[in-house]
């Protein structure tokens, strides 16, 4: 029975990250076309961003009226904050990518992993093992070798790019904590917090867009495959946020964005087979040195598990043995209050 709990709860976590990366890759495959002046020149991004909150928040709607799912109680303060904190990581991203060279913005998403690592430690007191972290740098250097070219700084991308790190690193985190917090499944978290985003995006994303590209969306003439991509990029986007809850409800920040770094090896070889990019011997070093990374961070995490249960288990040896012999009083854990 436990070899059979442990088969499905493995068969579920490929599942959700095999979502998560198919979801993402296409959703960036499907936004590439729509937004390029090649392609249908739909430069809103933050505007669409809403369109996929809004969707998203369609169906949660639909799932509560049915019954599918079940609203629990989270209160209304902690969706708010949460809600800025996402709709900030997205307005400072595209502002980073418009202020930034692609060198640098790379690099700051790439700085994202030792950051979710420093912010678990303060805030939730992780520790990590040496074999993890060597990992962890190891996927760095990867994707970094593959990814980063021409690295410009100005103040301005400085300081977009250090508030997009900073709001995308403490937005994952909560994403796990919200849950464990209130025993909430990831989809019944996201359908309370897409409304939140979709109504603060949708009103504020025409100005933000306006602010970075300098049209607006009045202007712009829709056709039927603009308007068809619209809707692909939407019903994607559901999926992704969908994954991205479960990943993060299921394994760690960080470890959502180490193996995230395989949906940046997947868009460069599909940019390379469906749009004719360029993928160099630097490239193709790059992600071979990047997937190796993410085998290595994979087996150290397996490994530090069995230690880690040991750890705990001697723990709770200590403690029983403490509670028997009588030289502690019982805690009830209720109550707070001990019994002696």
């Amino acid at each position: 029975m436990e070899a059979e709990k442990k088969h499905s709860s493995a068969v579920s976590n490929v599942g959700a990250w095999a979502m998560n990366v198919i979801s993402s890759v296409g959703l960036i495959m499907a936004n590439k076309q729509l937004m390029s002046p090649t392609g249908h020149a739909f430069a809103f991004a933050t505007t669409l961003t809403g369109f996929h909150f809004c969707t998203t928040a369609l169906i949660g709607l639909v799932s509560n009226a049915t019954g599918y799912t079940t609203k629990k109680n989270v209160p209304l303060w902690e969706l708010l904050w949460f809600s800025v904190v996402a709709n900030t990581s997205i307005t400072a991203m595209n502002l980073s990518l418009m202020l930034n060279s692609v060198g640098f913005y790379q690099i700051s998403k790439l700085s994202m992993i030792p950051v979710v690592c420093f912010l678990e430690w303060l805030l939730n007191g992780k520790h990590y093992s040496s074999k993890v972290k060597m990992a962890v740098v190891v996927v760095v250097i990867g994707v970094g070798v593959c990814t980063v070219t021409d690295v410009k700084i100005n103040a301005h991308g400085f300081l977009c790019a250090g508030v997009a790190v900073l709001s995308t690193s403490l937005q994952q985190i909560s994403i796990g904590s919200l849950q464990k917090k209130y025993s909430i499944g990831s989809f019944e978290l996201l359908s309370q917090t897409a409304p939140i985003q979709a109504l603060s995006l949708l009103l504020l994303g025409p100005f933000v867009d306006y602010f970075l590209t300098g049209k607006l969306l009045a202007s712009y003439k829709i056709s039927s495959a603009a308007f068809f991509f619209i809707v692909l990029s939407c019903s994607l986007a559901v999926f992704c946020n969908i994954s991205q809850y479960l990943c993060i409800g299921r394994f760690s920040a960080v470890s959502f964005q180490v193996l995230g770094h395989m949906k940046t090896v997947c868009v460069l070889t599909l940019g390379w087979m469906l749009f004719d990019s360029e993928l160099t011997l630097k490239n193709i070093l790059g992600m071979s040195i990047a997937v190796n990374g993410m085998i290595i961070y994979s087996w150290a995490v397996e490994g530090d598990k069995p230690m880690q249960y040991r750890k705990d288990a001697t723990s709770d040896v200590k403690v029983l043995i403490k509670q028997v012999d009588g030289s502690s009083l019982l805690k009830d854990v209720e109550l707070g209050k001990s019994q002696g």
